[in-house]
C-alpha cells in the first residue's frame, strides 16, 4: 500500500469523507482523491498538512510506499 492508500485508510478510520478531509486541510476533493488513487503524489509539505490533520505522523503516511 502507498501513501494513497494510507491516507484514504486513516480517512475512513476518522470517518471522513474526501470532502471532509479537503476541507480540513484546505485541498480540493478532487486532488484527494488524485492521491488516494496514486495519480497524484503529494509534496512533503502538503503531507504534513494531510498527517496533522488525520493525526498521524508523516511517517505512516509513507509506510510502505517503497513496496
Amino acid at each position: 500500500m502507498g501513501i494513497g492508500g494510507n491516507i484514504k485508510k486513516f480517512r475512513r478510520g476518522k470517518r471522513w469523507t474526501q470532502a471532509n478531509l479537503a476541507e480540513a486541510t484546505g485541498l480540493s476533493r478532487g486532488y484527494i482523491a488524485a492521491i488516494e488513487q496514486e495519480n497524484r503524489h503529494p509534496r512533503t509539505k502538503t503531507l504534513a498538512i494531510i498527517a496533522a490533520k488525520l493525526g498521524v505522523w508523516i511517517d505512516d503516511l509513507r509506510k510502505g510506499e517503497e513496496d
